[in-house]
């Protein structure tokens, strides 16, 4: 069976017509290139000292480098605690108990409505009063609470509406062979359900990864704060927050293609990757077979 498509094949002359609007795009494209790069020069900022100096050993050592591996700590340790969060309280949004499904839909709803940067500056405040973790550390465990909570719920919602959107007959087929309900949810369901929400969840890793450096903020020293701090030292604030945007793009790029990997690895294995329905794939039980009866007996 062919795939099916959005739109009609373009013919001869539909080509045309997107090959110069491609052309077109290209070339409005490169003329604002131009014309900011032409600024900028006008301005002093192409200078190649301004560059220079984010390019030795103490700009990366001493500045660079130790921010890039707290950023990266943040954002690990922010996409663990996520992922915990969501599937818990994933299963919670599914859960047969309604006291359960109204707490889960109350804590969900709340924490995906509060902006990230208000809970990194309330919580940073509360851990560094109450002393529950060192003052100095205080900033950084502000960013990883405030990451697993938005984005967690976040993860929480793509597990309700994976499990939602699969076919009725995964759940059958888990209760015909013998299996709860909850039972089914974690061993047929939910699996399935990470498979096909595995580009959402990568890309919600890629907004934990962006949303770490709001912890600037409360002084959290992540790639961001050390770039600025390296800028207002040498005066040039736009290429180093030029160069932190660049590391932060190949980062992501890089997530982007493991995402596509890990998506056709696992849709590989999944015994729906041919296109067969895994709710018919299961084998039911076998009914014992009765011999019929003699009439003249």
């Amino acid at each position: 069976m062919s795939a099916s498509v959005l739109f009609d094949t373009p013919g001869p002359k539909a080509k045309q017509r997107i090959l110069v609007i491609n052309i077109v795009g290209v070339l409005l494209i490169a003329g604002l290139l131009y014309m900011v790069i032409s600024g900028l020069a006008a301005k002093g900022q192409m200078e190649g000292s301004l560059w220079a100096s984010l390019f030795t050993s103490n700009a990366w050592v001493n500045f660079l480098l130790p921010g890039l591996a707290n950023t990266l700590k943040a954002a690990g340790l922010g996409i663990v605690l996520s992922v915990t969060f969501g599937l818990a309280f994933g299963m919670g949004l599914l859960a047969e108990i309604k006291a359960l499904r109204w707490f889960s839909t109350i804590v969900v709803e709340f924490f995906r409505s509060v902006p990230v940067l208000l809970m990194i500056v309330f919580f940073n405040i509360l851990l560094a009063r109450t002393g529950v973790v060192n003052g100095t550390d205080a900033p950084f465990w502000a960013v990883v609470i405030s990451l697993m909570l938005y984005n967690g719920s976040v993860v929480a919602e793509l597990v309700r509406s994976g499990v939602r959107n699969l076919p009725k007959g995964q759940r059958e087929a888990g209760i015909a062979i013998g299996l709860t309900t909850n039972q089914s949810l974690r061993l047929i369901e939910i699996p399935q359900a990470l498979v096909a929400m595995l580009p959402a969840l990568i890309g919600q890793f890629v907004v934990i990864l962006k949303d770490s450096a709001l912890g600037y903020i409360v002084g959290f020293t992540e790639l961001l704060f050390y770039s600025r701090t390296f800028a207002a030292a040498n005066g040039n604030m736009l290429q180093a927050l030029l160069l932190a945007a660049a590391i932060f793009i190949v980062i992501n790029f890089g997530l982007g293609k493991l995402a596509e990997i890990v998506s056709r690895r696992l849709s590989s294995r999944m015994p729906n990757a041919g296109g067969a329905n895994p709710a018919t794939d299961i084998e039911a039980p076998i009914a014992p077979t009765v011999a019929p009866m003699d009439p003249a007996k």
